[in-house]
């Protein structure tokens, strides 16, 4: 039986590659300890997670273990002998870093280089997939001429039609001190592929989202707004008008993307991962989309100040990816996540 170690378990994106190739017939190993509650307090709690799949999983086994310990990092990789690994684990708040800078990059940065070390130590023919984010091209995308509608922004260089490509530049933008933690552990893992000729993968992530989501104002948009919503809580907006765009890929999609991958794994491979231009809402149209859903009247506060290195506009190409890899598209559309979410939140509160 083929062995898979997943970073960061609990959490949204690693609980359902926990789920999809546990489902595949893979022994899982999930690797959590429930950070994400002491970065977000209560509201973060992801235990409820875990113990569903201890529940719920076969062939799953917990390890309650921080990525920063980099000598059990060393020393687990080494015992579980995996076939891959899937590496999700961070600190994933752009605007919580501020305040937790060593956190935040003994987290996103170390942690990962503990991982790579680890796995270059234990064999550099086994898939590394990392997933990164959006974030390391900074406000670079705030300077592509945009046009404003109705409801929201969209870009007005024809050149970005199909969204932010992966040779959009990362220099001189601001990142957040997030976006810096995660660029250093993005260009590692690509060093590792190409120094070590290992299989590795940066997945620079948007907005992912799912019904295991423990959304919180600092992190996790769609999960957050649509439980707002049906507490009938005011959801906070920070400045463009309400108008700013993102791209919204489901759990399941990048779980399937990932397993492409490891079936066909290549070295320092880079994709932006989102939901594309077919999945993109405003926070504007996000109201609407779950007031239709909810029945219940969205309520909102609206501050001026936009978050510092926060994206206008920002949606995916997916070319490439679906180029190299044409198994792969996305299965879930923007109504059917809405929905799921609020089936899922309904449960909860």
């Amino acid at each position: 039986m083929r062995k898979l170690l997943v970073t960061g378990s609990s959490g949204l994106i690693g609980s359902e590659v926990c789920r999809y190739f546990n489902q595949m017939g893979w022994e899982i190993h999930g690797i959590d300890n429930n950070q994400r509650e002491v970065f977000f307090g209560k509201s973060g709690n992801t235990r409820w997670n875990q113990l569903l799949l201890q529940e719920q999983l076969k062939n799953f086994h917990h390890h309650e273990l921080d990525i920063r310990d980099r000598e059990h990092i060393l020393k687990i990789i080494a015992e579980i002998k995996p076939d891959a690994i899937v590496h999700t684990a961070a600190q994933p708040s752009h605007d919580k870093a501020a305040s937790i800078p060593f956190e935040d990059f003994d987290t996103n940065a170390v942690g990962t280089f503990n991982l790579l070390e680890a796995t270059r130590r234990y064999s550099t023919s086994i898939p590394f997939i990392h997933m990164s984010t959006n974030k390391l091209y900074g406000d670079g995308p705030n300077l592509i001429d945009l046009k404003e509608l109705d409801t929201r922004w969209d870009y007005a260089d024809e050149k970005y039609a199909n969204g932010i490509p992966e040779n959009f530049p990362i220099d001189h933008t601001m990142h957040s001190i997030f976006g810096a933690s995660k660029v250093a552990a993005d260009i590692m893992v690509q060093e590792y592929g190409r120094y070590f000729n290992m299989p590795t993968v940066c997945l620079r992530g948007g907005c992912l989202t799912g019904p295991n989501h423990s959304g919180v104002e600092l992190h996790g948009f769609l999960s957050y707004l649509i439980k707002c919503n049906l507490e009938q809580k005011k959801y906070s907006i920070n400045g463009y008008k309400g108008k700013q765009v993102r791209d919204n890929i489901h759990a399941h999609d990048v779980a399937c993307f990932i397993d492409e991958f490891i079936k066909s794994p290549k070295p320092a491979a880079v994709y932006n991962l989102g939901g594309g231009k077919n999945n993109t809402c405003s926070i504007l149209e996000a109201f609407t989309l779950i007031e239709n859903i909810s029945q219940i009247p969205m309520q909102f506060n609206y501050n001026e100040t936009a978050r510092l290195g926060d994206h206008i506009c920002y949606y995916s190409d997916l070319s490439l990816m679906q180029k190299d890899y044409p198994n792969w598209n996305i299965t879930y559309s923007l109504p059917k996540i809405f929905q799921e979410i609020f089936s899922e939140w309904q449960k909860r509160v």
